[in-house]
């Protein structure tokens, strides 16, 4: 797919994402960094998600394990047909979508939220795949933050121990975690050096920029190890007084002018 039509999706999915928030919320900055992310794993094939597949596991497959991300995942599922709009907006009686992402709703691999756990998750799926000489990709999106969880290193440390080449862990690297910047509370300015030291191939990415994205995830194909791309990215993307304010993790978009303004941003982003 050709990157003006990612882009196009991209920007249809930050006004569905803005749209679910101003109706149920959700955390709406941290989502908004990693829906480019979402958008060039799935629309340009590199995981074949949709109605017909969800449920088979012979595919590439992603764990989102920065659960908080909740509304671009769901959104992301809807845009895919995967779940409806009445489920999306919270109006389903059987489903009910919370801040967090569950394994209960069609399409979400492992209830997250509670960080540290997708990476872990994912490399033990890794660790059968090869067992039984298949040849299918786990990807895990982990946040920045989510990196300060021991439970990840142990993960990593696993995954370099078994040659599990066919896992792929992308960080979201937006810099900031559920209340301050990164480097305020736990430095990981060095990320590039942990990865490296517990025997990861590293790859860093303009989070925001298809053809990077795109790249990276070629390049995978020669990788015999497992393989770490650090997508530096900016939170609250798309909405210009959200981005890059720590603030915004938790603080309610409610001001009029402010709804105005991240609409306007949002219709005329590129």
């Amino acid at each position: 797919m050709k990157v003006v039509k990612l882009q196009k999706i991209a920007k249809d999915l930050r006004k569905i994402i803005l749209d679910v928030y101003l109706k149920r919320g959700g955390h709406l900055s941290t989502s908004l960094s990693c829906i480019d992310i979402l958008v060039a794993l799935h629309f340009a094939n590199f995981i074949k998600l949709n109605k017909k597949t969800y449920l088979k596991k012979n595919r590439n497959l992603l764990v989102v394990s920065k659960g908080h991300s909740d509304l671009s995942y769901y959104s992301l599922l809807y845009y895919l047909d995967i779940i409806d709009k009445k489920t999306l907006y919270n109006q389903n009686n059987k489903i009910v979508l919370g801040g967090h992402l569950d394994h209960k709703v069609p399409g979400v691999e492992l209830t997250t939220g509670s960080l540290g756990h997708g990476l872990g998750f994912a490399a033990g799926i890794s660790l059968a795949e090869k067992i039984n000489k298949k040849n299918y990709k786990q990807f895990v999106l982990l946040g920045d933050a989510e990196c300060s969880e021991g439970s990840i290193w142990e993960a990593a440390l696993f995954a370099k121990h078994n040659q599990l080449n066919n896992l792929v862990a992308i960080i979201d690297k937006n810099s900031i975690g559920a209340s301050d910047y990164i480097d305020n509370f736990t430095s990981l300015t060095s990320l590039k050096e942990k990865w490296i030291s517990f025997g990861w191939n590293v790859i860093i990415v303009n989070g925001h920029n298809f053809q990077d994205l795109i790249k990276s995830f070629k390049q995978l194909k020669n990788s015999k190890n497992p393989t770490v791309i650090i997508a530096n990215t900016i939170k609250g993307k798309g909405i210009k007084f959200m981005q890059n304010d720590p603030i915004w993790h938790v603080k309610k978009l409610e001001n009029v002018d402010d709804i105005q303004n991240a609409k306007k941003d949002i219709d005329n982003y590129e």
